[in-house]
């Protein structure tokens, strides 16, 4: 009965459906507050009616899902809006299956390449992987790769080239390559090191690492490498938001939440300045020009924490981020991998993983809230019935990655070490949930009914910080 719609939905989205992709930052960009009033009629016309457009899909997402999936081709014709919808209504399973189909159509485009083959020592598996791979073409990278272990009679059929992707994901994260740093509250999740310069030729190492994590994504090989949230916003060219702080600051991005959510003036002494300290050397930067002369007050406190967001998150690593980049971006075309939000970016490089909904649950605690209160029980009803995407979203929502602890979740790591998942009792009816991934918190708010729960709570784990600043 509901592919029997289809021809009509179809009519809706040709009438409908807008024709460009939207610019993935405006979410950021706050400036524009009188935008509407200066806007042309045609063109405020044409923005609500996309914006009905936006919520009808977003309402049938599920109906929507189930026809991608049964006619793929959908998402080259009438469907094709849903790949840059604002609200993300396409399942990551139809996303990666369009996103290997257009891999598939590049290499097509750029001739099958023989097997290029790469001998490392176990011993020195980095720096021989680096030295052959640097010295790749794109279409040597686009080919397939023949891995052999020196001194080793293993033949690759796939299984040798699997164990040197994993080996070599671990691998980068090496301190003595200074390239990455733990994230604050994470020590599995990781950053790029600002102070990676200690290394010469760290520039061209990330050059190496963004060439390796391409190929593998292209390759469908999945990785032992998970990044903050806002290295894989870098990844998609999308800017970081003031809540990606709290993977490497906690305490001051409490801080600027605190300064957001009341009145700052004559209580906090700030100018448009920030200090970096640098092997024990602390020296004063300028958010803008002569930003120490410039007082930070409540009328410009949320330009202050843009600016400083962008100084902490990108500026102050910049070098790292484009060296990257400039290797990602070799193997992997940039189109093909912009339909993919940040937390859909993790599930790509490392995979699904396969959650114990019995083991969370058995691992989790209560705080001014119970197992047998409704809302608690509607809540593991509505886990039970997602599926292993929405569970992943879920973990990664709550503790900021969706790897699972070797030993199960009661090794669950938090900010000062062992952490169970917790679940907070949260002020308000029907609200959208929050979370604080410093300490795998759920902040659960009272919910009129199990529905409610379950909608509320899969358009925050969908959604995640898209859309959120400054509110």
């Amino acid at each position: 009965k509901i592919m029997s719609l289809l021809p009509l939905v179809q009519c809706y989205f040709v009438v409908n459906a807008p024709t460009r992709r939207p610019d993935r930052n405006n979410n950021d960009n706050n400036n524009n507050d009188n935008a509407d009033e200066v806007k042309a009629p045609e063109q405020k016309k044409q923005d609500d009616d996309y914006e009905r457009f936006w919520e009808f899909t977003a309402r049938h997402r599920r109906t929507l899902n189930i026809y991608v999936h049964s006619q793929h081709d959908l998402l080259r014709g009438t469907f094709r809006s849903l790949l840059w919808h604002p609200h993300k209504v396409l399942d990551f399973d139809n996303k990666h299956r369009y996103f290997r189909e257009q891999l598939s159509e590049y290499r097509r485009r750029l001739g099958v390449r023989p097997a290029t083959k790469l001998l490392v020592r176990r011993s020195q598996l980095f720096a021989d992987s680096y030295h052959q791979m640097k010295r790749m073409s794109e279409q040597q990278l686009q080919g397939r790769l023949q891995i052999k272990f020196l001194g080793e009679e293993g033949v690759d059929a796939g299984g040798v080239s699997r164990e040197w992707f994993l080996l070599l994901s671990r691998e980068i994260f090496n301190p003595d390559y200074a390239l990455f740093c733990a994230a604050a509250n994470k020590n599995n999740v990781f950053q790029p090191n600002k102070m990676s310069y200690v290394n010469p030729d760290h520039l061209s190492l990330f050059r190496f690492v963004g060439r390796f994590v391409g190929k593998a994504i292209i390759d469908g090989q999945l990785l032992d490498a998970y990044f903050t949230q806002s290295f894989y916003k870098h990844m998609l060219g999308v800017r970081p938001s003031y809540h990606d702080l709290e993977s490497i600051d906690p305490d001051y991005y409490k801080s600027v939440v605190w300064m957001l959510n009341n009145s700052i003036d004559g209580v906090l002494d700030l100018t448009f300045s920030t200090t970096a300290d640098e092997f024990g050397r602390t020296k004063e930067i300028d958010l803008v020009p002569g930003g120490r002369s410039i007082e930070v007050t409540d009328a410009n406190k949320e330009e202050y924490v843009r600016l400083k967001t962008d100084f902490l998150l990108t500026k102050s690593i910049r070098a790292q981020i484009g060296a990257f980049m400039r290797g990602f971006r070799e193997v992997v075309p940039a189109g093909a991998i912009s339909i993919f939000t940040e937390k859909e970016m993790e599930l790509l490089i490392c995979g699904l993983p396969d959650i114990d909904i019995d083991d969370l649950r058995a691992c989790t605690d209560y705080h001014s809230c119970k197992e047998s209160d409704r809302v608690i029980q509607w809540f593991w009803q509505v886990v039970h019935d997602m599926d292993r995407q929405e569970r992943a979203l879920l973990l990664l929502f709550v503790t900021g990655t969706s790897k699972v602890p070797i030993g199960g979740f009661k090794e669950l790591q938090g900010m000062s070490g062992p952490q169970h998942f917790q679940i907070h009792r949260a002020a308000g009816v029907d609200r959208l949930p929050t979370a604080h991934t410093c300490f795998n918190q759920l902040d659960l708010p009272d919910y009129s009914s199990l529905d409610k729960l379950q909608q509320n709570l899969l358009m925050a784990i969908r959604e995640g910080s898209q859309g959120f600043a400054f509110r």
